[in-house]
C-alpha cells in the first residue's frame, strides 16, 4: 500500500511539473501575452488534466513573478518586461564574466572538446543560416562554460536567466549579421579559455553580452 501511495505521489509531482513547465514556456515564448487571463477550465481542457495541477502551476508561476492573481479577475499574465530583460542582461554581464573566468581556470579536457565542437557546429549552422540549430548550439556554448565553472549556484542562476530571455535571444540571433558577430565573439572567448587566460575570457564574454544587449535594444526601437 505504501508503495502504491508513493507511486501516486510521484505521478502527481511529475504531472504538476509538466503542467508548470508547459505554462511557463508558453508565457516566456509569447503564447500568453501580458494582461491575458489564465482560465483554469480552458487550460484544463487544452492540457488534458484536472484543474488541480493547473491551479498549483499558476501558484508557482505567481511565485516566479510571471503571473499575478487579482481579486475578481483571476490569474493575469505579467510575463517578462523589457525592463526585466535589461536587468537580466546587466546581471549576466557581471556573473557570466565570472563563469568564463572560472571556466578558463577549471575546464577539463573533455569539456574543452565539447566547447570546440559547439563552436564548430555553430559556425556550420551560421553559414547555412539555420536559425533553429544555431540557437541550440549558441545555448550549448554558454551551458558548457557554466558547467566548466564548477559552481552549482552560478550554473543554476545563469541557466534560469537564459531560459527567461530565450525569446529575446532567439530574436537577436535570427539576424544574420548578429549571428555572424556572435560566432566571432564565441571564437575569441574559446581561444582565451584554451589559452588559460581567465581575465581575457571574462572581459570578452562581458563584451559579448553587452553587444547582444545593444543589438536587442536596436531591434526594439
Amino acid at each position: 500500500m505504501a508503495k502504491i501511495e508513493m507511486d501516486l505521489e510521484n505521478i502527481n509531482h511529475s504531472l504538476r511539473g509538466r503542467v508548470f513547465n508547459q505554462l511557463q514556456n508558453d508565457i516566456l515564448n509569447g503564447k500568453y501575452q501580458p494582461g491575458e487571463s489564465l482560465i483554469e477550465t480552458k487550460l484544463s481542457e487544452e492540457l488534458g488534466v484536472s484543474r488541480t495541477p493547473i491551479r498549483e502551476a499558476i501558484r508557482q508561476l505567481e511565485l516566479e513573478g510571471l503571473v499575478q492573481s487579482i481579486p475578481n479577475k483571476g490569474a493575469i499574465v505579467t510575463g517578462i518586461s523589457t525592463k526585466d530583460i535589461e536587468d537580466i542582461y546587466t546581471i549576466r554581464m557581471m556573473i557570466e564574466g565570472l563563469a568564463a573566468r572560472w571556466a578558463a581556470e577549471k575546464i577539463t579536457p573533455a569539456e574543452l572538446e565539447e566547447l570546440k565542437e559547439a563552436v564548430d557546429l555553430e559556425e556550420f549552422y551560421t553559414a547555412k543560416n539555420d536559425t533553429e540549430h544555431l540557437m541550440k548550439f549558441d545555448s550549448r556554448f554558454h551551458d558548457i562554460i557554466f558547467k566548466a565553472s564548477k559552481s552549482k549556484p552560478l550554473m543554476h542562476t545563469l541557466s534560469s536567466f537564459h531560459h527567461y530571455i530565450q525569446r529575446a535571444r532567439n530574436a537577436s540571433l535570427s539576424s544574420p549579421e548578429r549571428a555572424r558577430k556572435a560566432l566571432e565573439e564565441h571564437k575569441a572567448i574559446l581561444k582565451a579559455i584554451v589559452d588559460k587566460e581567465p581575465e581575457k575570457a571574462e572581459a570578452l564574454i562581458i563584451e559579448h553580452i553587452r553587444n547582444a544587449s545593444l543589438n536587442l535594444k536596436r531591434e526594439n526601437r
